[in-house]
């Protein structure tokens, strides 16, 4: 009996093993199987291969079109029809201006208000004794050729001048809405005095170089009158300091 018994387990932990086998060789039958179908998967969301768009062969156009109905570019610019004010900026020089009335403006900048043109040098202060620049607003370099000069920044860097400079517009009346200001060949920020200075007198205040202050004088001064829009220009060959 015992021998019988031995043998029966025996047989059964035969079976057990195969069983465990073939599970096993099934899992690994499995496997590619799943890796096959997860493959398949992912290629199903693969992106296409981006599209590279090839130059024209050619550049030619065609013929002009002869057609009534081009557009005229020039029936859309809707100042054009209107003068241009005579206080407009034309050149903007190295020691001056140009303006569209045909005069011209040599050794100190500009105040356009109101139609009018001003000489104007704020870095004019009282009391200041620099070379000839307290006298007539020009100094003398080093190599003794006179040029446009002074001081109009303080020690931060900043644009600060005497509250007498801005004397006609405290006169005027009506004061126009916006003073654009040019700097001279960059753009420097104002000190807080000056904005001060600017805004008691109830004007807005715009700062850029003066060749796009001057610019864009010409084109508000057109659009909307000069009696709303005044400049103060400083030439472009300013020097600080000289």
């Amino acid at each position: 009996m015992s021998s019988l018994r031995l043998t029966r387990v025996a047989a059964q932990a035969s079976r057990s093993t195969c069983t465990g086998r073939q599970g096993a060789a099934r899992r690994c039958r499995a496997t590619p199987s799943m890796r096959t179908r997860c493959f398949g998967a992912s290629a199903v969301h693969q992106r296409p291969p981006q599209t590279v768009s090839h130059p024209p062969k050619s550049k030619d156009r065609g013929p002009k079109s002869e057609e009534d109905t081009q557009t005229d570019f020039a029936a859309m610019n809707v100042l054009g029809n209107t003068p241009v004010p005579t206080s407009a900026v034309d050149a903007c020089m190295d020691d001056g201006f140009a303006l569209d009335s045909g005069l011209k403006v040599t050794g100190a900048g500009v105040l356009l208000m109101g139609g009018e043109a001003f000489k104007w040098r704020p870095w004019l202060r009282e009391g200041r004794k620099e070379g000839t620049i307290g006298a007539s607003g020009l100094g003398d370099d080093n190599k003794g050729m006179r040029s446009i000069g002074g001081k109009l920044q303080n020690k931060k860097g900043q644009w600060d001048v005497d509250k007498q400079a801005w004397g006609l517009l405290d006169l005027a009346y009506p004061k126009p809405d916006l003073l654009v200001l040019g700097t001279g060949s960059k753009i420097v920020p104002l000190s807080p005095e000056t904005r001060r200075d600017i805004n008691e007198l109830g004007i807005r205040i715009e700062i850029q170089d003066t060749r796009n202050a001057a610019a864009q004088y010409n084109m508000l001064a057109t659009e909307r009158g000069v009696q709303q829009v005044a400049a103060a220009l400083i030439p472009v060959g300013w020097k600080e300091g000289k």
